[in-house]
């Protein structure tokens, strides 16, 4: 009795992401010419809980003219900013039985632009990626170029950001795949980011383990060592690289779909929340994005169920 029921549960979970898409998911994340009006966005984004790329929404910041590597250096170079350093690119990723945070470095962000142009070299790959409203809290100097929201998402999600955040890094600095309890506005101001996306009802498929975290330390003859953080809960990660799936041991991501999709400069990417997402970058590439507050309603809590059920059935 228990084994069929058993047998009938993951059945039901591996059937779900396909029924969810052909109601629901787009196979590609869908433009828009120009900006939705609030109740639009709303309506046909939010709600439903839809991707989107717009362009056109930018074009009034100062920013997209301006900002630049040499723009940087000579309105905030001087600056110290928070930069997270890694051997490999990867910050808050699984690196074989640890969940590994960066070494967290303070430079003048002249240094930064010094390393991205040749001009310098630093051990292991450096991303500008603090995120808590790194853009108002270390580059103030910036924040005229751009406004401080956008006003459409704020009156339709009738609230403001929780967070401003300012990106710029090498491209061989990787955000690994993972969730956010946010509706994210993510704006690209120069060059390109190379998004990976999977919606939540795919979360049967995606692979979630527990981890011992542990944060990278860069030694005084550049070498990197993991020193684990003792005093941290397991942190759940998802151990899988969206790009190299080992489908060996991850064979049921094999079923799942990835969206792909390119945000060039001046395009807004909404990524809504709880889609997953993996997320590259051209060399230089400058970036800001805008965190919202999801609402913990009954789409947050469908999500929740759809989670424990996964860890029950033990897909793979």
């Amino acid at each position: 009795m228990a084994a069929a029921a058993l047998d009938a549960l993951q059945r039901a979970l591996r059937e779900f992401p396909a029924a969810a898409r052909e109601l629901s998911v787009p196979l590609d994340v869908p433009y828009l010419d120009e900006p939705p009006t609030p109740l639009h966005f709303y309506r046909d984004w939010v709600c439903p809980n839809r991707p989107c790329i717009i362009r056109n929404a930018l074009k009034h910041w100062s920013a997209l003219q301006k900002w630049s590597l040499p723009y940087l250096r000579a309105t905030v170079g001087s600056t110290e900013v928070s930069v997270a350093v890694t051997p490999d690119g990867y910050a808050d990723a699984v690196r074989g039985d640890r969940f590994v945070m960066p070494a967290e470095r303070r430079l003048p962000l002249s240094y930064v632009l010094d390393v991205l142009e040749g001009q310098a070299q630093h051990p292991g790959v450096l991303y500008v990626q603090k995120q808590c409203s790194n853009l108002p809290t270390e580059l103030p100097q910036l924040l005229s170029d751009l406004e401080p929201h956008v006003p459409w998402a704020s009156e339709a999600l009738g609230k403001m950001p929780d967070a401003v955040n300012f990106w710029l890094g090498e491209a061989a600095a990787v955000t690994s795949l993972h969730k956010d309890h946010y509706e994210n506005l993510y704006c690209v101001v120069s060059g390109e980011k190379y998004f990976l996306l999977h919606p939540p009802s795919d979360r049967p498929f995606i692979p979630y383990e527990l981890y011992t975290p542990a944060t990278y330390q860069l030694t005084a003859e550049g070498t990197f060592k993991m020193v684990d953080e003792e005093a941290m809960e397991k942190v759940p990660w998802i151990p899988l690289d969206p790009l190299a799936p080992d489908l060996t041991q991850y064979p049921s991501y094999s079923q799942a779909q990835a969206l792909r999709c390119t945000v060039r400069a001046g395009e807004l990417l909404y990524l809504p929340s709880l889609w997953f997402h993996h997320v590259q970058q051209s060399h230089g590439c400058i970036a800001v994005n805008f965190w919202y507050d999801m609402e913990y309603d009954l789409k947050y809590s469908y999500f929740q169920l759809l989670d424990s059920l996964t860890k029950a059935a033990v897909l793979d």
